[in-house]
């Protein structure tokens, strides 16, 4: 299992991490495999995308709509209530496989870290399973 840290540096953000998960994968010579990919926070999620420059905004802003304008009522803070529930809906973990020392990806596909509440520092935990 590997920790990493990935510093985000936007309150909204879409961030590509495919070339740091990739360059794990070859640190521990994963030939054949699975890779699972978890954001251990509950105001960030972790998905694929497409990320065309322009498109990261264009998430980001769908995201910002699905959630309705209400009074919510989390304790901590009401403000980040809909970033929870972003989290929660995109989901905190992936699960990916992986062929010849990377990840297997579509040819538009990128792993995207989702930051909700940045900036911060958001921890995920890689989990990897060699098939050999």
């Amino acid at each position: 299992m590997i920790k990493l840290i990935i510093k985000t540096n936007k309150a909204k953000q879409a961030l590509d991490i495919t070339d740091i998960i990739n360059q794990e994968i070859k640190k521990l010579e994963i030939k054949d495999g699975v890779c699972n990919l978890f954001v251990t926070h509950t105001t960030a999620s972790i998905t694929t995308a497409d990320l065309d420059p322009g498109t990261d905004q264009d998430y980001l802003g769908a995201f910002e709509k699905l959630i309705p304008k209400l009074d919510f009522h989390h304790p901590h803070d009401p403000q980040h209530t809909p970033d929870h529930i972003l989290s929660s809906l995109i989901g905190t973990s992936i699960t990916l496989p992986v062929e010849n020392g990377k990840l297997v990806l579509g040819i538009w596909q990128r792993v995207v870290l989702m930051e909700f509440n940045g900036p911060r520092e958001r921890n995920i935990v890689v989990s990897m399973v060699s098939s050999r």
